[in-house]
């Protein structure tokens, strides 16, 4: 808990400093149906710090966490292990302590990290470089729509229906205020290739094409061949973007950058980092070498001092702390330091042969889960290909499925009525992500209280 000891007198001058007239005024962006009026329900309005305490530890019970139920759920965050040697490394003193990469007399180790993790996020992508991390998985798939549009100085970008709908959202947000201008679809629980509209995306690209932005596996897990997409969009002129939002995948499929994309993004959170409501999670970016001038954020490299020594400095960065505003690539101020060490360490300790055994673990156990729910009375299985998640078509509504297992104290997935509100050709998907940490006996429980709750 914070402990806030500012003064009313304090908070005046501040808003006075900066000409506001009340806090409200800080906040008038956000619309009025969004903003709260009034004292939390459920907490009174003053407490003393110890009941305060209590309280919130009491509400916090309310919570089910991720290692206290079966748990499937998935779409773009996953429940994986993490060794708690990851989290011990990453706590060592030279790297908590470790400030600024700017000043590589005193950031060596912070630096040497940083190259460590683009190597391997390059290699893992397929690509020639990265850089040293963005935000998140969503961010770095705008930063990607706004490079090629750089690249190939067009406006146009096609998303694919596959694309996370929350990266959709988040591109669209963004575009209000750029003009780029997107094309983007609603998937379709279409038999074998859920979700899959390659033939829409071949048929859309133009000569006003910037980009067209694919998701492998997609949001409704299915796996698909890139290759031809990457060709078409090469022989328009415009750029494959491709998006992972599930990592350990490309430990048992070919990468993106294998199959002809330019740039490919994600999100890291799969390796070493939790799920931690949320975030903080770690956006990964890589491209082709020829475009690298025009990627985000920053690069570590490596280099020998006048000694001869080898040492590692920041060799690109094209962000505004750096060079002219107006000449900037992207207004991201840092990277996800300490979540891509994580991700660096993490996989590390895995090498390429323990990240093929973890994907192989966790296609087996989705593999096993998949022909057994699909055993279910009522219930069909979509997926031709995917990697540990797949999606199920129930014969009722998903949501309030969802909703009742979780009552049980099961996690049985996300329901696509959650993902796409209104939608009503969706309403009965339900996306199921299976990892390593998923028992057989933990789907035998979720087999048997979905068949029980399509039966009531």
């Amino acid at each position: 808990m914070r402990y806030l000891p500012l003064t009313d007198a304090d908070r005046s001058a501040m808003l006075a400093r900066i000409g506001a007239a009340s806090i409200d005024d800080l906040f008038v962006d956000v619309p009025e149906a969004a903003r709260l009026a009034g004292p939390i329900a459920g907490l009174p309005a003053h407490a003393s710090e110890l009941a305060v305490e209590r309280h919130m530890s009491r509400l916090a019970r309310r919570n089910l966490s991720a290692g206290e139920a079966p748990f499937f759920l998935g779409c773009g965050a996953y429940r994986h292990h993490v060794p708690a040697s990851v989290d011990h490394l990453i706590q060592r003193g030279e790297f908590l302590t470790s400030y600024t990469p700017y000043q590589p007399e005193i950031a060596q180790g912070t630096l040497q990290a940083l190259f460590e993790f683009q190597t391997q996020v390059a290699r893992l992508f397929g690509c020639d470089v990265a850089n040293a991390s963005m935000y998140d998985g969503s961010t770095a798939c705008w930063e990607a729509i706004t490079m090629a549009r750089r690249v190939t100085k067009r406006d146009k970008a096609i998303l694919s229906a596959g694309l996370h709908p929350h990266y959709v959202s988040l591109a669209k947000t963004m575009a209000r205020f750029t003009g780029d201008r997107l094309d983007a679809a609603i998937p379709d629980l279409t038999p074998g290739a859920p979700g899959d509209d390659m033939a829409r995306l071949l048929a859309a690209i133009d000569g006003e094409t910037s980009c067209v932005v694919v998701q492998n596996p997609n949001i409704l897990g299915h796996v698909a061949d890139l290759s031809e997409l990457a060709a078409r969009c090469h022989e328009k002129g415009a750029l494959l973007v491709a998006v992972v939002t599930e990592p350990v995948a490309l430990g048992a499929i070919r990468s993106p950058g294998e199959m002809g994309a330019d740039i490919v993004v994600g999100e890291g959170q799969s390796i070493g980092v939790g799920l931690n409501f949320g975030g903080p999670y770690v956006g990964l970016f890589a491209c082709a070498e020829k475009h690298v001038r025009q990627m985000p954020g920053r690069l570590a490299g490596v280099t020998a001092d006048a000694d001869g020594q080898r040492g590692f400095v920041l060799t690109l960065s094209t962000r505004e702390q750096h060079i002219r505003r107006e000449k900037a690539t992207s207004n991201i101020c840092t990277n996800a330091g300490l979540c891509a060490l994580a991700f660096s360490v993490h996989l590390t300790l895995l090498g390429e042969t323990g990240l093929r055994r973890l994907a192989e673990l966790n296609h087996a156990g989705a593999v096993a889960a998949a022909e057994r729910l699909a055993q279910v009375p009522g219930v069909e299985l979509v997926n031709g290909a995917f990697f540990n998640e797949f999606t199920l078509k129930l014969p009722r509504e998903a949501r309030p499925v969802v909703r009742s297992l979780a009552d049980k104290g099961i996690l049985g997935g996300v329901s696509l009525g959650r993902l796409y509100p209104g939608e009503a050709a969706l309403a009965g998907g339900l996306v199921v992500a299976v990892t390593e940490t998923a028992s057989a006996e933990d789907v035998e429980t979720l087999a048997q209280a979905l068949e029980a709750e399509i039966a009531a």
